[in-house]
Protein backbone atom coordinates (compact mmCIF):
# COMPACT_ATOMS: atom_id res chain seq x y z
CA UNK A 1 0.00 0.00 0.00
CA UNK A 2 1.34 3.43 -0.96
CA UNK A 3 1.58 6.00 1.82
CA UNK A 4 2.51 9.68 1.76
CA UNK A 5 5.91 10.91 2.90
CA UNK A 6 7.38 14.21 4.00
CA UNK A 7 8.05 16.48 1.03
CA UNK A 8 11.51 17.73 1.96
CA UNK A 9 14.65 16.20 3.43
CA UNK A 10 14.93 18.26 6.60
CA UNK A 11 16.40 16.22 9.43
CA UNK A 12 17.64 13.38 7.24
CA UNK A 13 21.28 12.28 7.20
CA UNK A 14 22.48 11.08 3.79
CA UNK A 15 25.93 9.72 2.98
CA UNK A 16 27.26 10.27 -0.55
CA UNK A 17 30.25 8.07 -1.32
CA UNK A 18 32.32 8.92 -4.38
CA UNK A 19 31.27 12.51 -3.80
CA UNK A 20 34.21 13.94 -5.75
CA UNK A 21 33.24 12.13 -8.96
CA UNK A 22 31.32 13.50 -11.92
CA UNK A 23 27.89 13.38 -10.28
CA UNK A 24 28.97 13.99 -6.69
CA UNK A 25 28.91 17.80 -6.43
CA UNK A 26 25.46 18.09 -8.03
CA UNK A 27 24.01 15.35 -5.81
CA UNK A 28 25.52 16.79 -2.62
CA UNK A 29 24.24 20.28 -3.43
CA UNK A 30 20.73 19.09 -4.33
CA UNK A 31 20.28 17.01 -1.17
CA UNK A 32 21.67 19.70 1.12
CA UNK A 33 19.53 22.36 -0.56
CA UNK A 34 16.46 20.38 0.51
CA UNK A 35 17.52 20.40 4.15
CA UNK A 36 19.44 17.14 4.52
CA UNK A 37 22.68 16.75 6.40
CA UNK A 38 24.96 15.34 3.71
CA UNK A 39 28.16 13.45 4.48
CA UNK A 40 30.33 13.74 1.38
CA UNK A 41 32.92 10.96 1.37
CA UNK A 42 35.94 10.52 -0.85
CA UNK A 43 39.63 9.71 -0.83
CA UNK A 44 41.08 13.22 -1.11
CA UNK A 45 40.33 16.06 1.28
CA UNK A 46 41.29 18.73 -1.24
CA UNK A 47 38.71 17.49 -3.72
CA UNK A 48 36.14 17.17 -0.94
CA UNK A 49 36.80 20.78 0.02
CA UNK A 50 35.97 21.73 -3.57
CA UNK A 51 32.66 19.84 -3.31
CA UNK A 52 31.91 21.65 -0.07
CA UNK A 53 32.65 25.00 -1.68
CA UNK A 54 30.52 24.18 -4.72
CA UNK A 55 27.56 23.37 -2.47
CA UNK A 56 27.58 26.92 -1.15
CA UNK A 57 25.01 28.12 1.37
CA UNK A 58 22.31 25.45 1.78
CA UNK A 59 19.33 24.71 3.99
CA UNK A 60 21.12 21.63 5.27
CA UNK A 61 24.68 20.89 6.34
CA UNK A 62 27.53 19.37 4.34
CA UNK A 63 30.12 17.34 6.21
CA UNK A 64 33.17 15.74 4.60
CA UNK A 65 35.03 12.52 5.35
CA UNK A 66 38.10 10.88 3.86
CA UNK A 67 37.77 7.11 3.71
CA UNK A 68 39.14 4.22 1.64
CA UNK A 69 36.11 2.04 0.96
CA UNK A 70 38.33 -0.83 -0.15
CA UNK A 71 39.39 -1.09 3.50
CA UNK A 72 36.49 -2.82 5.27
CA UNK A 73 37.67 -1.92 8.77
CA UNK A 74 38.07 1.72 7.79
CA UNK A 75 34.62 1.70 6.19
CA UNK A 76 33.04 0.22 9.31
CA UNK A 77 34.75 2.85 11.46
CA UNK A 78 33.55 5.58 9.09
CA UNK A 79 29.95 4.39 9.37
CA UNK A 80 30.17 4.31 13.15
CA UNK A 81 31.59 7.84 13.22
CA UNK A 82 28.78 9.15 11.00
CA UNK A 83 26.15 7.55 13.22
CA UNK A 84 27.82 8.79 16.42
CA UNK A 85 28.05 12.35 15.12
CA UNK A 86 24.57 12.58 13.63
CA UNK A 87 22.55 10.05 15.61
CA UNK A 88 21.08 8.42 12.51
CA UNK A 89 21.63 7.59 8.85
CA UNK A 90 18.77 7.79 6.35
CA UNK A 91 20.51 7.37 3.05
CA UNK A 92 23.50 6.03 1.18
CA UNK A 93 24.12 7.25 -2.36
CA UNK A 94 26.97 5.15 -3.70
CA UNK A 95 28.61 7.01 -6.58
CA UNK A 96 31.97 5.23 -6.53
CA UNK A 97 32.60 4.22 -10.14
CA UNK A 98 35.23 3.48 -12.69
CA UNK A 99 35.48 2.20 -16.24
CA UNK A 100 37.86 0.07 -18.23
CA UNK A 101 37.13 -1.13 -21.72
CA UNK A 102 38.27 -4.33 -23.34
CA UNK A 103 39.21 -5.93 -26.64
CA UNK A 104 37.01 -9.00 -26.61
CA UNK A 105 36.25 -12.09 -24.56
CA UNK A 106 39.62 -13.73 -25.20
CA UNK A 107 41.73 -10.62 -25.64
CA UNK A 108 40.58 -8.76 -22.52
CA UNK A 109 43.01 -8.61 -19.61
CA UNK A 110 41.16 -10.07 -16.62
CA UNK A 111 43.20 -7.79 -14.38
CA UNK A 112 40.85 -5.08 -15.61
CA UNK A 113 37.91 -7.08 -14.29
CA UNK A 114 39.58 -7.42 -10.90
CA UNK A 115 40.08 -3.65 -10.79
CA UNK A 116 36.45 -3.04 -11.78
CA UNK A 117 35.21 -5.57 -9.24
CA UNK A 118 37.11 -3.81 -6.48
CA UNK A 119 35.81 -0.36 -7.37
CA UNK A 120 32.24 -1.20 -8.42
CA UNK A 121 31.41 -4.19 -6.22
CA UNK A 122 33.76 -4.45 -3.26
CA UNK A 123 33.32 -0.82 -2.22
CA UNK A 124 29.55 -1.28 -2.41
CA UNK A 125 29.70 -4.43 -0.32
CA UNK A 126 31.78 -2.78 2.38
CA UNK A 127 29.73 0.40 2.64
CA UNK A 128 26.29 -1.23 2.36
CA UNK A 129 27.19 -3.70 5.11
CA UNK A 130 28.53 -0.91 7.31
CA UNK A 131 25.38 1.22 6.99
CA UNK A 132 22.84 -1.57 6.55
CA UNK A 133 21.32 -1.63 10.02
CA UNK A 134 21.06 2.14 10.28
CA UNK A 135 19.34 2.36 6.90
CA UNK A 136 16.90 -0.40 7.76
CA UNK A 137 16.08 1.30 11.04
CA UNK A 138 15.24 4.58 9.31
CA UNK A 139 11.63 5.12 8.27
CA UNK A 140 12.97 6.68 5.05
CA UNK A 141 16.20 4.74 4.54
CA UNK A 142 17.45 4.65 0.94
CA UNK A 143 20.37 2.92 -0.77
CA UNK A 144 20.94 3.93 -4.38
CA UNK A 145 23.56 2.97 -6.93
CA UNK A 146 24.16 4.14 -10.48
CA UNK A 147 24.40 1.39 -13.06
CA UNK A 148 24.46 1.00 -16.84
CA UNK A 149 22.12 -0.20 -19.56
CA UNK A 150 25.00 -2.45 -20.67
CA UNK A 151 23.94 -4.89 -17.96
CA UNK A 152 20.93 -5.72 -20.12
CA UNK A 153 22.82 -5.68 -23.43
CA UNK A 154 26.51 -6.36 -22.78
CA UNK A 155 29.04 -6.31 -25.58
CA UNK A 156 32.16 -8.44 -25.90
CA UNK A 157 34.39 -5.38 -25.64
CA UNK A 158 32.71 -4.22 -22.43
CA UNK A 159 32.24 -7.64 -20.86
CA UNK A 160 34.27 -6.87 -17.73
CA UNK A 161 32.52 -3.57 -17.07
CA UNK A 162 29.04 -4.97 -17.67
CA UNK A 163 29.74 -8.03 -15.53
CA UNK A 164 30.99 -5.93 -12.61
CA UNK A 165 27.99 -3.62 -12.87
CA UNK A 166 25.68 -6.65 -12.99
CA UNK A 167 27.27 -7.92 -9.79
CA UNK A 168 26.75 -4.54 -8.13
CA UNK A 169 23.10 -4.55 -9.20
CA UNK A 170 22.60 -8.07 -7.86
CA UNK A 171 24.12 -7.10 -4.52
CA UNK A 172 21.85 -4.06 -4.32
CA UNK A 173 18.75 -6.10 -5.09
CA UNK A 174 19.78 -8.55 -2.38
CA UNK A 175 20.01 -5.63 0.04
CA UNK A 176 16.51 -4.69 -1.10
CA UNK A 177 15.33 -8.11 -0.04
CA UNK A 178 16.87 -7.56 3.39
CA UNK A 179 14.94 -4.28 3.63
CA UNK A 180 11.59 -6.02 3.17
CA UNK A 181 9.10 -5.11 5.86
CA UNK A 182 10.86 -1.87 6.76
CA UNK A 183 10.65 1.73 5.58
CA UNK A 184 13.92 1.37 3.69
CA UNK A 185 14.45 0.81 -0.03
CA UNK A 186 17.39 -0.13 -2.26
CA UNK A 187 17.26 1.17 -5.83
CA UNK A 188 19.29 0.86 -9.03
CA UNK A 189 19.43 3.78 -11.49
CA UNK A 190 20.80 2.64 -14.88
CA UNK A 191 22.08 5.30 -17.28
CA UNK A 192 24.03 5.46 -20.53
CA UNK A 193 26.54 8.11 -19.49
CA UNK A 194 26.72 11.30 -17.44
CA UNK A 195 26.84 14.83 -18.83
CA UNK A 196 28.60 17.39 -16.66
CA UNK A 197 28.57 21.18 -17.12
CA UNK A 198 32.27 21.01 -17.99
CA UNK A 199 31.56 18.54 -20.80
CA UNK A 200 28.81 20.78 -22.16
CA UNK A 201 31.04 23.84 -21.96
CA UNK A 202 33.86 22.06 -23.77
CA UNK A 203 31.56 20.88 -26.58
CA UNK A 204 28.58 23.27 -26.70
CA UNK A 205 27.34 21.97 -30.05
CA UNK A 206 27.57 18.26 -29.26
CA UNK A 207 24.28 16.36 -28.95
CA UNK A 208 25.32 13.98 -26.15
CA UNK A 209 22.43 11.76 -27.18
CA UNK A 210 21.14 9.62 -24.35
CA UNK A 211 23.43 11.20 -21.76
CA UNK A 212 22.00 12.12 -18.36
CA UNK A 213 22.83 15.64 -17.10
CA UNK A 214 24.16 15.42 -13.57
CA UNK A 215 21.54 17.94 -12.41
CA UNK A 216 18.78 15.61 -13.64
CA UNK A 217 20.36 12.65 -11.88
CA UNK A 218 20.63 14.68 -8.68
CA UNK A 219 16.95 15.56 -8.86
CA UNK A 220 15.98 11.93 -9.44
CA UNK A 221 18.06 10.82 -6.46
CA UNK A 222 16.58 13.55 -4.28
CA UNK A 223 13.05 12.46 -5.16
CA UNK A 224 13.67 8.93 -3.90
CA UNK A 225 13.11 10.30 -0.39
CA UNK A 226 9.79 11.75 -1.52
CA UNK A 227 8.54 8.38 -2.75
CA UNK A 228 7.22 5.59 -0.51
CA UNK A 229 9.61 2.67 -0.03
CA UNK A 230 7.04 0.19 -1.32
CA UNK A 231 7.15 1.94 -4.70
CA UNK A 232 10.95 1.75 -4.88
CA UNK A 233 12.45 -1.21 -3.12
CA UNK A 234 14.19 -3.67 -5.43
CA UNK A 235 13.52 -1.67 -8.57
CA UNK A 236 15.64 -0.58 -11.51
CA UNK A 237 14.31 2.88 -12.38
Amino acid sequence: MTTSVQQDLTGLVIVVTGATGAAGPAVVQRLAASGATVVAAGRDQGRLDAVLQAAGETAGEVQTAVVDLLDEAATTAFAAAVSDRNGRVDGLVHLVGGWRGGKGIVETDLADYEWLHDHLVRTLQHVSRAFHDALRASVRGRLVIISTHQVEAPSAKNASYAAAKAAAETWTLAVADSFSGSGAAAVVLPIKALLTPAMREAKPDAKFSGYTPVADLARTIHDLWLTPADDLNGRRL
